[in-house]
């Protein structure tokens, strides 16, 4: 169970979503229960009968940052850069950031890029892969610039090209609608499913939500090359947990309540936080938790997640928590079914 290779799963490239469903909440739900090791199908917006009173949502209010800026090099030629580093609140921004670079022949060691209003890189290292730390200067600090002519960066999976008819809806779709400090490269993607209303439906029923921050940073969707997925390496995510939602965490599970993690970012969150009697510890850090197969979960009882790429640290967690075999047989029935993956795509509650 710790080959890369138990990690893949063969997957029709028309099921990549390429636009998010027509409402939030209108994407389907796979549910899939531990216990009995049984599958069921279901919409989004069934979500409120599947929980129970005195259940527990904890979401993620990170939202992404316009990171993709365009440019030319010296030589002319066309550069698109991923700006991957973003500072947490409490940090000044530094002008060097670790960046992903696209461009027809990539840049060497110092040379420049130039973007609009005044603003240039400087190429100062050159790492694998496209990764380069580039120091960002001219009339205006980077994270001002990124503010102003920053582009969403939407995964490479999801296709728009020169394609600007979807721009407007990308920028409101691929946020949650609760997100609220920015900081992230990605979307949390289980949440992009959830509406105003949904959520008030959920309080209704005696459901409570509270909110966390973890920032998703590039580690995250970082290539798995360790044969052993237990050697790969997760870069680290800000995290922030107030003592409100900890709180909350805390009378939830003494009332026999759920905690429903909404997202693995979030289950990344509480379970870095966990103390060993399953309290969980406000406060901010910084988490490269890689959680596999045997990992012990103090914290979360429930998953809310979307479906994830083959030979990824996400799939991984999401077999942990679920079981390798169960996870497999679940994904197979997502194809047979038709269901859509990847952020735009469907989702899975998992009790």
């Amino acid at each position: 169970m710790f080959e890369i290779e138990d990690y893949t799963y063969d997957l029709p490239q028309d099921l990549v979503a390429q636009e998010p469903a027509p409402k939030r909440d209108h994407s389907r739900l796979l549910v899939v229960d531990r216990s009995s090791a049984s599958l069921s199908h279901n919409q989004f917006y069934d979500l409120p009968t599947l929980l129970q009173p005195g259940d527990l949502l904890v979401v993620n209010d990170t939202r992404v940052v316009p990171a993709r800026i365009l440019g030319h090099k010296e030589s002319g030629g066309r550069v698109e850069v991923f700006v991957l580093e973003h500072p947490g609140p409490e940090e000044e921004g530094p002008s060097t950031r670790l960046c992903l670079v696209k461009s027809s022949r990539q840049p060497k060691l110092g040379s420049l890029l130039f973007f609009d209003s005044g603003v240039y890189g400087a190429v100062k290292s050159v790492l694998d892969n496209g990764l380069m730390k580039i120091f960002f200067g001219g009339d205006r600090g980077i994270d001002e610039f990124l503010a102003e002519k920053g582009i969403l960066p939407l995964p490479p999976y999801i296709k728009r090209g020169e394609n600007t008819l979807f721009s407007d809806l990308d920028k409101e779709r691929y946020q949650t609608v609760y997100s609220k400090r920015e900081g992230a490269i990605a979307a949390p993607t289980a949440g992009l499913h959830f509406t105003e209303e949904l959520l008030k439906k959920i309080k209704r029923k005696g459901i409570f939500v509270v909110s966390l921050t973890l920032h998703v940073g590039y580690g995250t969707f970082r290539p798995v090359k360790a044969k052993d997925i237990r050697q790969h390496q997760l870069g680290h995510e800000y995290y922030s947990i107030g003592s409100e939602t900890a709180n909350q965490i805390k009378e939830a599970k003494k009332n026999g309540g759920r905690i429903v993690a909404v997202g693995t970012t979030v289950v990344r969150a509480l379970e870095s936080a966990s103390a060993q009697d399953g309290s969980v510890l406000p406060g901010d850090g910084k988490t490269d938790l890689l959680i596999t197969p045997g990992f012990v979960f103090r914290v979360v009882d429930a998953l809310i997640t979307n479906f994830h790429l083959p030979k990824s640290s996400l799939l991984f967690l999401v077999s942990a928590f679920t079981g390798l075999d169960l996870i497999k047989r679940a994904y197979r029935e997502a194809v047979e079914k038709r269901y859509r993956f990847y952020s735009y795509g469907d989702a899975m509650l998992i009790v």
